[in-house]
């Protein structure tokens, strides 16, 4: 690993203390540093050093009860407030699964981990914040006014790192894999495709395939996928909501998936922000980010799984949007009439 020390933990502070209203991402990228190192600066001031490990922290989480779980990528937060509860670890990939707190998390991407307080004008205000090995945001949990103080200072004793060091080690950041396609097996991929039972087994097959999501989605065709017009992602938010469905929504970085289920009610543009504002469920979506969308439809044992998805323009996936699944069936109907009716992209437009 690699130590950038472009600013003394000293200079992060005082320039943080300049600009108290600017978001910490934002910040740090203009400081030249990472988020990771941004916070890591505080470390025995407001912030402690944690252990990032996965069976440490997250039997500790269910007894703060009501908290806030946020996920984010380049282009897309969702936030989900709930309890966490029903942890499965994994070597390779662990889960909480509950009503309102849905994750994925693949534990070699949780490197670094703090408990923050700080004081603001509206409170104290307390998270846990994990970190991959680049510095940047993988998870973050927000304490409400109703989560138990004496179970957060009970957490950040217990979890506690022998390293409180204000430096952060980071190594660089490893680039968007861009849409990859293996035109000899392009026929393969549809009748291999076809043949599944389990939206599962697709990442398998096109990495058996010398393929990737994206490049698949290029070569496939009707009726596997169908690209989409940018603006139809905000539009199939609308009807969703119109129409009272119910849906998943993912949203992911390397180290964790955050899904919301369920519908959603208050949507507003703010400048290039789309926004999804409901009481337990918030999504902010830059909506300039997107470059490619498509509606896929893949097979599985309990009838085909419609999803509508979007990526950057470097090929990095933004989000994925699909009916969500009643019991042992995962064709809703409603749903996929209402992706079959998006506006598909002009042929000459696509990549």
């Amino acid at each position: 690993m690699t130590e950038q020390v472009l600013l003394a933990p000293d200079q992060i502070c005082a320039a943080y203390a300049k600009n108290t209203g600017k978001r910490d991402r934002d910040l740090a990228e203009s400081l030249g540093i990472t988020e990771g190192q941004l916070v890591a600066a505080f470390a025995g001031i407001d912030v402690t050093r944690l252990s990032a490990s996965l069976d440490d922290i997250f039997p500790m989480l269910n007894g703060l009860g009501e908290v806030m779980a946020l996920t984010r990528n380049l282009s897309c937060v969702i936030e989900k407030v709930g309890q966490y509860d029903n942890y499965h670890s994994g070597a390779h990939a662990s889960m909480v699964l509950t009503e309102e707190i849905d994750l994925r998390m693949f534990p070699g991407q949780w490197v670094h981990a703090f408990a923050i307080e700080r004081e603001t004008d509206k409170g104290t205000k307390r998270s846990l914040q994990v970190f991959d090995a680049a510095g940047d945001a993988v998870h973050k949990i927000f304490l409400r006014d109703g989560s138990d103080l004496n179970h957060w200072d009970e957490l950040v004793s217990n979890l506690q790192a022998d390293d409180q060091s204000q430096t952060l080690s980071v190594e660089p950041r490893k680039p968007t894999e861009a849409a990859k396609v293996n035109t000899d097996k392009v026929e393969l991929l549809r009748s291999e495709w076809a043949k599944m039972t389990d939206t599962h087994q697709f990442l398998r097959l096109t990495s058996k395939l010398k393929m990737n999501r994206l490049g698949a989605y290029r070569v496939a065709g009707e009726p596997l996928v169908r690209a989409l017009e940018p603006a139809t992602v905000s539009q199939m938010f609308e009807q969703v909501r119109d129409q009272g469905l119910e849906i998943m929504v993912f949203v992911g970085n390397r180290g964790c998936i955050e899904i919301h289920g369920g519908s959603v009610e208050t949507l507003k543009q703010m400048g290039p922000w789309f926004n999804v504002l409901d009481p337990r469920f918030n999504l902010h979506l830059r909506s300039d980010h997107i470059a490619e969308v498509w509606a896929v439809t893949k097979p599985t044992q309990r009838g085909p799984a419609v999803s509508v998805e979007a990526f950057d323009a470097g090929g990095g996936l933004i989000l994925q949007i699909f009916g969500r699944r009643s019991g042992e069936n995962d064709h809703r109907p409603a749903w996929d009439q209402l992706v079959a009716g998006l506006q598909s992209k002009k042929e000459t437009e696509v990549a």
